[in-house]
């Protein structure tokens, strides 16, 4: 387990600073923020002492020199509009998205396992056919129109929920989180619907291929023939195995809901990275987005290693630390 920890830390290392690079080099190689954060009466003079006093004025390998060595000690840059530490801006908006985030996901598990395991079972029942149907429903539908027709029907025609905003917000250990207060899960529901259709059409399809693949092993058909209920075949032979792909997916997915629900948040106003992201692009504050891109990286690191651990406590048969590793 040690040699495998640090094989992946290593290899880590050398993916932040790879994405650094094509990161840094890709936003601060497009647009002026000048531009947009000087006032267009501004004279000559004005316009280089700001494009001096934000180091813009430096070549760009030297920008990068300077970026690489204040970010080893954490600081990703200050932002141009705010004027505070980008990472620290993206800080704050995390527990927004990843609560947000986290409730997709719940949603996502207790819809989608279910009936992906009800479908694998009655695969050619009108049940079976509908959730399947249903589950390319989810893929194909634009999730900002899905958030519109929420808010549409939820929030507008109903009045039943609050069409944006994060509700009331209590703090824990110094964070606030909208989850613990009744308003706040109110808030929560329809942005986390719209994020979790995607992810729960695909927990579907993962359910029902593992739940036919399973059925037809020798040991179902055992447990079969000793009379086991089918609650039991189902929860304990079934189930267990069809988590070691389903756990490996969701991990991944788990850090793209996190990185991608820009739309989601930009829709329903949430107010996560996701939308200090597409505010940061308006603007052309370069610092937040280069923040942004560089912790969802970070995360989707810790988040891989995670899944490979949990992925060697599902199956006992994977040694994570052994020569193969």
């Amino acid at each position: 387990m040690l040699v495998f920890l640090i094989r992946r830390i290593a290899q880590s290392a050398i993916v932040v600073a790879i994405m650094s690079v094509l990161v840094f080099t890709g936003i601060f190689a497009i647009g002026n923020p000048i531009d947009v954060l000087i006032s267009p009466e501004a004279d000559e003079a004005e316009r280089a002492a700001a494009i001096a006093r934000l180091g813009l004025d430096l070549p760009m390998h030297e920008q990068f020199l300077a970026f690489a060595k204040n970010a080893l000690s954490g600081d990703l840059g200050t932002s141009f509009v705010h004027g505070v530490p980008a990472v620290q801006l993206v800080l704050e908006r995390f527990p927004a998205t990843l609560e947000l985030a986290l409730l997709a996901m719940i949603i996502a598990v207790a819809i989608g396992i279910p009936l992906g395991i009800w479908a694998g079972l009655r695969p050619d029942s009108k049940a079976g056919k509908i959730i399947m149907a249903g589950s390319i429903l989810g893929f194909s539908l634009p999730t900002f129109w899905v958030g519109m027709l929420l808010i549409m029907a939820f929030a507008v025609s109903l009045g039943w929920l609050p069409a944006s905003g994060r509700g009331e917000t209590v703090e824990v250990f110094g964070i606030p989180f909208s989850f613990v207060t009744a308003d706040g899960l109110k808030h929560m529901i329809l942005p986390a619907l719209n994020l979790a259709l995607f992810k729960v059409s695909l927990v579907i399809r993962l359910a029902r291929a593992g739940t036919r693949e399973v059925a037809l092993q020798d040991y179902v058909r055992f447990a079969r023939a000793k009379g086991l209920a089918p609650r039991r075949i189902v929860g304990v032979h079934i189930l267990k195995n069809i988590m070691i792909p389903v756990v490996t997916v969701l991990g991944l997915e788990f850090g793209s809901v996190i990185a991608f629900s820009v739309v989601t948040e930009t829709v329903f106003a949430w107010p996560g990275m996701g939308k200090l992201l597409i505010d940061s692009i308006l603007l052309l504050d370069r610092p937040v987005v280069v923040a942004y891109l560089l912790v969802t990286v970070l995360l989707f690191i810790v988040i891989n290693l995670v899944v490979d651990l949990l992925y060697s406590l599902l199956d006992p048969r994977i040694r994570l630390g052994g020569a193969k590793a």
